[in-house]
């Protein structure tokens, strides 16, 4: 039985109940109203036996075992109810009692027990997850016990005001007959109890749930029936009437259902996914609760008070009822003390490497902003990266790579004092910040190399390793330092370290006229080009021919004592001290500058970044340039880098029109990494997009020249230029060429470099759009 199937299933039982209601009156008479009752309960049962065998026979394991049992149980029950129906409609007995009825009757229960059990055995979920109750607790034995023991209190106190009292304190004309009586509700009993605490500790999410709920309505229904008639025969009733055999009908109708339905196949992502809790499931060991009290209530209103049994089991049952609250409160302790140790294991995930256990660069930004922020304290910044790191990945793979970087960790960790924080900012990157009373910084380094020197096991080869480190000692003296400009003399002295020879440490010094960190060269310029700046310029070539159709001036800067700084480096540094826009102007300048004194006719790229777009101070940059160097608009590219995200893109866009106008083309540079997405894309009418070079690496050459030609093709539909950018090998160019590209950038056409270095035509072949 399918889920379409559900609302049938509920109007049958409407139907089936609506039925039972109208011929209990008998208004046809009460002998047509026994004939259509035993008709109805023999065809459910007949129905229940059908669906059992037909459904066994397309099942197995499991499913089909428990059918069986629950099918020759009803089976057994039709039997019986053949009988009766023979005694009470034709030989007109009443309610005959010992008889071959019963016989069929109380087999019913035998089965159904054992085929709970085997629908128990299949809590084991398809995938063969060890099964967990949704109600996991730490005390849940203890639980499951005291919830069994409630149930089967609460309902023997039921039972026993219904039918089992009155057949204990009756004088039956016989043992055989006192003991059929009190079988029917000994035997419900038992299985109700069953059913219902499978019900209550079953999974909400397991395949075979939607069949043990409806056999366990079908069974609570039987007995509800049973206990009726277990009444009337101890108190001598002749006949029962149609609605106290409503269970009889209904009950084997619900367990056709159960029959019927078959787990459906669940999805692979959901085979592992925790199961939910029902609210109503928790709460139904205490719906038999609920119902003894209402019964003594009912009791005590009528002037007829519980008898002895049923207050002393009704206590019993209190007492349970405190015992599992108390437990639940227990466990609600427990589950809070839980909540937290798991908020304070994320907050840990949050600011530590998952690799190396060390702080992470938030927690390191964290605290060397508030070390530096800090007046009363000496610090020293040391910045460590691992020489030839690569080399080990290739070796020993990233695996090999990862055992290395935990047992650098642990070494650095034993140079330092537990209150000093060592982190790892990324790959082979660490930094350490020391605070307080130090020793000579430089001893430090030098201990932090020696123990670098020792070599490092790595899947059972020794492996040396070396690291080149830059060391920071901050002047308390020097006024607006910040932690973005001490990060940037430490890696500026790392470098410088590297170029070198690796292997060593050099200490930031700063110059006479200063720091040497550009924020301050920039300032000093008032204006003009910084000492040590300059631009570089790399070859965008046509595919066809590999004739260079334009450049894209990149910055550089140096330091007096020759040590260049990387761009990322000295860009970071200009933008945290809120001179990214002055730095924009001075490479449009100089780029446009450099390209109209060369003579070349060719288009130049320069970077801006995405902040500034819309900036009017960006405008008149490119207007005052072009109009002071006499350089052609459709020359000059502008290129939106991404490593903040434009503002707005209303905003943005409205910008890049207004620079359209002047004849100037807009770029979005490394689509496909960053912000940029679809999006963007839409949101801003550029002229040109540049791909990232993670998109024509050619490592999965298939999937990225599928993404390459997606791209060019989307790129085509929107009459947009494309360039390929990081195109350093032959099959990177094969790649990007099958995709559709026809201009593109990288090594294998040119490194940056000055324009009187690069082999750059006087007219090139083609100097319209890319």
């Amino acid at each position: 039985m399918t889920v379409r199937r559900y609302p049938v299933a509920a109007l049958l039982v409407f139907l089936t109940v609506a039925l039972v209601v109208v011929n209990g009156f008998a208004f046809w008479g009460d002998t047509f109203a026994l004939w259509i009752d035993d008709a109805m309960q023999l065809s459910a049962g007949v129905a229940a036996v059908v669906c059992g065998a037909l459904v066994a026979r397309r099942v197995r394991g499991h499913q089909r075992w428990w059918r069986v049992l629950v099918a020759v149980g009803m089976a057994g029950w039709s039997l019986g109810q053949c009988v009766w129906s023979w005694y009470q409609l034709v030989d007109g007995r009443g309610l005959p009692s010992p008889s071959l009825a019963d016989v069929g009757y109380l087999s019913f229960p035998v089965f159904a027990l054992a085929a709970l059990f085997v629908l128990a055995r299949a809590r084991i979920r398809p995938d063969r997850e060890r099964f967990q109750p949704a109600q996991w607790t730490a005390h849940f034995g203890v639980a499951v016990v005291l919830d069994g023991l409630i149930v089967t209190g609460s309902l023997f106190i039921l039972t026993w005001t219904a039918a089992l009292g009155q057949l204990v304190r009756a004088t039956a004309p016989d043992k055989l007959t006192w003991a059929v009586a009190i079988s029917y509700p000994l035997s419900d009993l038992v299985i109700v109890v069953v059913a219902v605490l499978l019900v209550v500790f079953d999974r909400v999410d397991r395949p075979y749930r939607t069949n043990l709920l409806l056999a366990a309505v079908g069974i609570v229904a039987l007995a509800a029936s049973d206990s009726v008639f277990a009444y009337l025969v101890s108190i001598g009733a002749e006949s029962m009437k149609p609605w106290s055999d409503g269970g009889f009908v209904l009950g084997p109708l619900f367990i056709a259902f159960a029959l019927l339905v078959t787990p459906g196949q669940r999805r692979r992502d959901e085979a592992g996914s925790p199961g939910g809790v029902d609210w109503w499931q928790l709460a139904l060991p205490y719906v038999p609760v609920t119902a003894v009290a209402l019964l003594i209530t009912a009791q005590l209103l009528a002037g007829a008070g519980p008898d002895g049994v049923e207050v002393f089991v009704g206590v019993l049952v209190v007492f349970l009822v405190l015992a599992r609250q108390l437990l639940s409160l227990l466990d609600n302790r427990l589950l809070l003390r839980r909540v937290y140790d798991g908020q304070q294991q994320l907050t840990h995930q949050a600011y530590h490497d998952p690799l190396t256990g060390l702080a992470n660069r938030a927690l390191f930004a964290d605290r060397l902003d508030r070390a530096v922020e800090s007046t009363d304290r000496t610090l020293v910044l040391i910045f460590v990266d691992l020489d030839d790191f690569k080399e080990v990945n290739d070796r020993f793979g990233h695996a090999g790579g990862d055992v290395l970087l935990h047992a650098v960790a642990q070494r650095l960790l034993s140079c330092v004092r537990a209150g000093d924080t060592v982190a790892r900012l990324g790959g082979d990157e660490f930094a350490i910040l020391l605070e307080g009373e130090l020793d000579a910084p430089q001893a430090v380094a030098d201990r932090i190399q020696g123990v670098l020197r020792r070599p490092f096991a790595v899947h059972g080869t020794l492996v040396p390793v070396r690291a080149s480190m830059g060391l920071v000692v901050p002047d308390p003296a020097e006024p607006l330092v910040t932690s973005d400009v001490l990060l940037g003399r430490a890696d500026t002295s790392m470098y410088a370290g590297k170029r070198l020879g690796k292997d060593t440490t050099v200490v930031y010094r700063p110059s006479q006229d200063g720091p040497p960190d550009f924020p301050s060269a920039l300032r000093r310029a008032s204006g003009g080009i910084p000492e040590g700046f300059g631009l570089v310029f790399q070859p965008i070539v046509r595919l066809a021919d590999e004739v260079p159709v334009a450049v894209e001036a990149l910055a550089r800067w140096s330091t007096r004592d020759g040590t260049v700084v990387s761009p990322e480096t000295f860009v970071r540094s200009a933008e945290s001290a809120g001179l990214g826009a002055e730095l924009d102007a001075l490479v449009l300048d100089l780029a446009c500058r450099e390209i109209s004194k060369a003579g070349l006719d060719l288009t130049v790229h320069v970077n801006v970044c995405a902040s500034r777009l819309g900036a009017a101070a960006l405008e008149q940059s490119v207007g005052s340039a072009l109009e002071r160097y006499g350089l052609p608009a459709s020359r000059l590219v502008v290129e939106i880098t991404e490593t903040v995200p434009v503002p707005d893109l209303a905003a943005g866009a409205a910008a890049i029109r207004r620079l359209q106008e002047l004849g100037v083309r807009v770029a979005l540079d490394d689509f496909g990494a960053g912000y940029s997405s679809l999006t963007v894309l839409h949101a801003l009418p550029v002229d040109l997009i540049k791909l990232d070079r993670a998109l024509t690496t050619g490592v999965q050459p298939e999937r990225d020249a599928a993404l390459c030609r997606s791209l060019v093709g989307l790129c085509a539909d929107l009459e947009l230029d494309v360039v390929a950018e990081g195109i350093e090998t032959a099959e990177q160019a094969s790649l990007v060429i099958a995709a559709g590209c026809t201009t593109a950038q990288g090594y294998l056409y040119g490194r940056p470099a000055p324009l009187s270095a690069l082999r750059l035509p006087t007219i090139p072949a083609a100097a319209g759009r890319e």
